[in-house]
């Protein structure tokens, strides 16, 4: 069934080039969009930094879960198993989970706990995302679904344990602000 999935959505491609380009777009780069989210992020007041913080922590750890899975459960790339219609090249790892969906589902998750609206076109975002890792030939619907719940578990973990996090999330920022501080000080000095 999950393979059955993965042709109904794979064999959608080729047929759709402005779609297909689209979604190589998705695959390969909705990683540093995320990135330059989270860096706005930094950019903003405490509490936004604060926000790009715990993002940040979740998708480290989602991503560190998905590399301990793949130790103990190795699912070969749909490419690799079947006659696919791939998209772009990529090494023959493990397919489950999506390292992709992960970081972008856990980064999503991580906003949505606290700002709903945002989190919410962030999540949308990362389906996207998911589905695009599907439709280039990367990876099976499973696989994205796996990501989405290590991604959702782990972003619920980090807020659960935000009481014992935040005091380094508040030197993080404190240190940030002095180094910031000093370092206008000294240009405007000279």
């Amino acid at each position: 069934m999950n393979y059955q999935w993965f042709q109904d959505i794979n064999n959608l491609s080729v047929s759709h080039p402005v779609l297909d380009g689209f979604m190589i777009f998705l695959s390969q780069k909705a990683l540093y969009i995320y990135a330059i989210v989270l860096l706005v992020f930094w950019m903003r007041d405490v509490s936004y930094k604060r926000l790009a913080i715990y993002s940040g922590i979740t998708g480290i750890v989602g991503l560190i879960v998905n590399y301990i899975i793949t130790l103990f459960y190795y699912e070969p790339r749909p490419f690799v198993s079947h006659h696919v219609h791939l998209l772009f090249k990529h090494a023959a790892d493990a397919s489950f989970p999506s390292d992709h969906t992960t970081g972008a589902f856990a980064l999503s998750f991580a906003v949505f706990l606290t700002h709903k609206k945002l989190g919410s076109a962030m999540l949308a975002a990362a389906a996207l995302t998911g589905l695009s890792r599907i439709w280039v030939g990367q990876h099976y619907p499973l696989d994205v679904a796996g990501s989405i719940v290590v991604a959702g578990i782990i972003s619920i973990l980090i807020y659960m344990m935000s009481p014992v996090i935040d005091p380094f999330v508040k030197v993080l920022i404190r240190k940030y602000t002095q180094v910031q501080h000093h370092v206008k000080h000294a240009i405007w000095s000279k």
